[in-house]
């Protein structure tokens, strides 16, 4: 079937080819005319018109063209209703009504000032919809720092710095050692300036209280131990090579973590397998 909408699209006439296309009709072809085109090249394309005054699948009332379309084909999917309220805000610039809505239209936007062929603009914006999508269906509750580590030990900092410091190793100091141990699988992509942050603690104290507890080391030294630790983890119990495990453990690229590996176990990456596959002791033993 052929689909025909208005030239220049942004929200709606991305969206609505991304939901017909993948939920109403597989082999939808769409068309991008003049706004005072549609209806007449809709007749000669024998194309179903959307998004354009006076047909029926557009704005009715507070509600845009994305709900119309769920509305007559019954579309009952959850994640579809979640996302439809996100695209009918960015779509009539009412930001209030979801969270994510002005961060949609700021892509949005920037991709049609970018792509200047409507075709292309969908193709590419296909993309934004099929990760919104799966965002709505499976990650809704899914924070960015997938890590409890970072949380953790804002809470316990916060602990301390409310008690004040009483001259003895404090019991968070313990405690946030014994919780970074367990949760060692985790991304520790932290950072002394995001904690200081969250705190609103001037950064040069949060520096100067943490090496007192931390085996003398800075924040940035001891986080960084931490990821060897787990990059050797990840040598000794997988066949990952260094680039993912560079990756998992939030190094930059495989040099920057072959450099600090050395720095904290003497051998390189290279020599720490061959020595494990050989049997030999770790190298810190």
């Amino acid at each position: 079937m052929n689909w025909i909408t208005r030239e220049r699209p942004k929200i709606d006439r991305i969206a609505c080819p991304w939901l017909i296309r993948n939920f109403i009709d597989s082999d939808a072809h769409f068309f991008y005319v003049p706004f005072d085109q549609v209806i007449e090249k809709a007749a000669a394309l024998n194309a179903i018109p959307f998004d354009v005054p006076g047909v029926e699948l557009t704005h009715q009332q507070d509600q845009c063209t994305f709900d119309a379309l769920i509305k007559k084909y019954q579309l009952n999917d959850p994640a579809l209703h979640a996302m439809a309220p996100i695209v009918r805000a960015a779509d009539t610039d009412q930001h209030h009504l979801s969270n994510q809505a002005a961060g949609l239209w700021a892509i949005a936007a920037g991709m049609s000032y970018n792509i200047k062929d409507d075709l292309e603009l969908l193709q590419a914006g296909t993309v934004i919809y099929d990760a919104l999508y799966t965002w709505a269906k499976h990650l809704q509750d899914v924070k960015h720092t997938e890590s409890p580590v970072e949380q953790l030990l804002v809470d316990v900092y916060q602990k301390y710095l409310k008690k004040g410091k009483t001259g003895k190793i404090p019991a968070w100091a313990t405690e946030l050692k014994t919780i970074i141990q367990d949760q060692i699988d985790t991304n520790l992509a932290l950072s002394l300036t995001g904690v200081s942050q969250e705190l609103k603690v001037n950064p040069a104290y949060v520096s100067r209280e943490f090496s007192k507890y931390f085996d003398n080391l800075s924040f940035g030294e001891y986080i960084r131990k931490l990821r060897i630790d787990k990059a050797i983890v990840f040598m000794d119990t997988s066949d990952y090579s260094f680039s993912e495990i560079a990756y998992l453990t939030g190094f930059s690229d495989q040099s920057h973590f072959a450099r600090i590996f050395k720095q904290e176990t003497g051998l390189t990456p290279s020599a720490y397998r061959k020595n494990a596959l050989k049997g030999k002791i770790h190298p810190n033993s």
